[in-house]
């Protein structure tokens, strides 16, 4: 497991790397989707994020240009639309460090979308200071989602 985990920003080299990771770690956490059958629509989701985000690169020592993870946020808005952790490096501080990232880009204040089937992501956030905030349905799946935000000095659990 890793030893420091280094942050860094998006290189041109991370696109099939963070392709990879995405594709691999949402097939693991919802295993009865094939997304395989998603990978066009995130390529073309990432070219957007590349130009209309920040996006930091997570790479673990003692082995680096190993994609740890990665985190996309709209600098305007806010908007983490995207953080993956490679699911071997998930609970070893790897997603703290991208929300702690996420919350220097979105120095005002962060939100997001998580699927309300997904306890696990849940209770990562709310461990993170994010809490609950309004109901939403994604346009994409039609799954229910929480919309859950984060605001400067309110790094404290949800109950």
């Amino acid at each position: 497991m890793p030893q420091t985990v280094k942050l860094r920003p998006y290189h041109p080299a991370d696109d099939q790397p963070a392709l990879a990771l995405w594709q691999r770690s949402w097939q693991l956490a919802y295993p009865q989707i094939d997304f395989s059958q998603r990978a066009d629509w995130f390529r073309e989701h990432w070219s957007d994020l590349k130009q209309d985000s920040r996006i930091v690169i997570a790479e673990y020592e003692p082995a680096p240009d190993h994609l740890a993870g990665f985190v996309a946020v709209s600098p305007r808005t806010g908007y983490l639309d995207q953080i993956v952790v490679a699911p071997e490096l998930q609970h070893h501080g790897v997603g703290k460090a991208l929300i702690d990232a996420a919350k220097q880009i979105g120095r005002e204040g962060l939100y997001l979308h998580v699927n309300k089937d997904n306890e696990r992501a849940l209770g990562f956030y709310r461990k993170c200071g994010f809490v609950i905030a309004g109901e939403d349905i994604n346009r994409r799946s039609g799954a229910p989602v929480y919309m859950m935000t984060w605001r400067p000095g309110q790094d404290f659990p949800e109950p």
